[in-house]
């Protein structure tokens, strides 16, 4: 059965990758429309979540951010399938890196280094930046697949931008590896997703509500001696995103456990409130959460 689906989806995702920009967003317009007013996919989780984080807007409000939020997921969506032919030149030009001589100050310092990153804009995308590296290579966290096909495919379309993923479990390994064998790397972990509560070692306020998230990045950046970075993504127009990099105290071992990834939430929360509607609502963020933030 996965291999059934993997061939039948696979030159459906081909199609759409060698679709030009303008043929593919009237694809996603379509897919909106089959995907908001029809199938509803995840919707009651996504007014849920934007009624938790967003009570300060009236329930209109909400809806003019859950449709703009759908509109943008759909063209998540073919962005990815779009990855798969992308040309560097195309790339270049649409996902713009604003200050990518602080990632080569981060390589000189000859230490590898953990990047924070969130699901806003267009996360995907950021993994051009493997491309800019000089000194380091380029290495993303990810949770397997359970088709092995796709998962191999969803390989094989990173490894154009130079990333190689790592399994979840295979992180700790696979750094303690690299550091033997002198290899520096750019390590990115996805830290706003919602951890199994068995796994969870700290809560952090997020949108006035104490919620789980992963602090695995932080930890072993302070145990391996690495270096940390954030990624602020941000959507300039549609197709076009633009990456700010932001430093974090090169001595990290003597920020308080925790510091360093609530920072981290606290700038992701600021960055959804100014343009909420590019945040992936679709998962169960708060699905763990201590309490209700306070009615506004």
């Amino acid at each position: 059965m996965q291999l059934l689906a993997y061939i039948l989806a696979y030159p459906i995702i081909w199609f759409i990758s060698i679709l030009p920009f303008r043929v593919l967003y009237f694809f996603s317009d379509i897919s909106y429309v089959i995907i908001y007013y029809i199938v509803g996919y995840r919707k009651k989780t996504v007014r849920q979540n934007l009624f938790l984080t967003l009570r300060h807007l009236n329930e209109g409000e909400r809806r003019i951010i859950e449709k703009k939020f759908y509109h943008h997921f759909t063209d998540s969506f073919f962005e990815m399938a779009k990855s798969m032919t992308i040309s560097d030149k195309e790339l270049r030009k649409r996902f713009v890196f604003n200050n990518i001589n602080l990632v080569h100050e981060y390589e000189a310092k000859g230490k590898s280094v953990v990047l924070l990153i969130g699901h806003y804009a267009s996360y995907e995308w950021l993994l051009y930046m493997n491309r800019q590296l000089t000194t380091h290579k380029g290495f993303g966290i990810y949770k397997v697949i359970r088709n092995k096909y796709f998962d191999q495919l969803v390989k094989r379309i990173r490894g154009k931008f130079n990333a190689e993923l790592i399994g979840a479990r295979q992180t700790i390994p696979t750094m303690r590896q690299n550091e033997r064998n002198g290899v520096l790397g750019f390590y990115g972990f996805i830290t706003d997703q919602s951890p199994k509560l068995s796994s969870a070692i700290h809560w952090c306020n997020f949108f006035d509500m104490e919620v789980p998230i992963h602090v695995g990045g932080e930890m072993l950046a302070k145990k391996i001696g690495m270096n940390m970075m954030y990624a602020k993504v941000s959507k300039t127009s549609r197709g076009y995103y633009n990456c700010t990099f932001v430093g974090v105290d090169e001595n990290i071992k003597e920020v308080p456990n925790f510091e360093i990834s609530d920072n981290f939430m606290k700038m992701l929360e600021e960055q959804i409130l100014e343009a909420p509607e590019y945040y992936l609502w679709t998962h169960k963020r708060f699905k763990h959460r201590k309490n209700d933030p306070p009615k506004a």
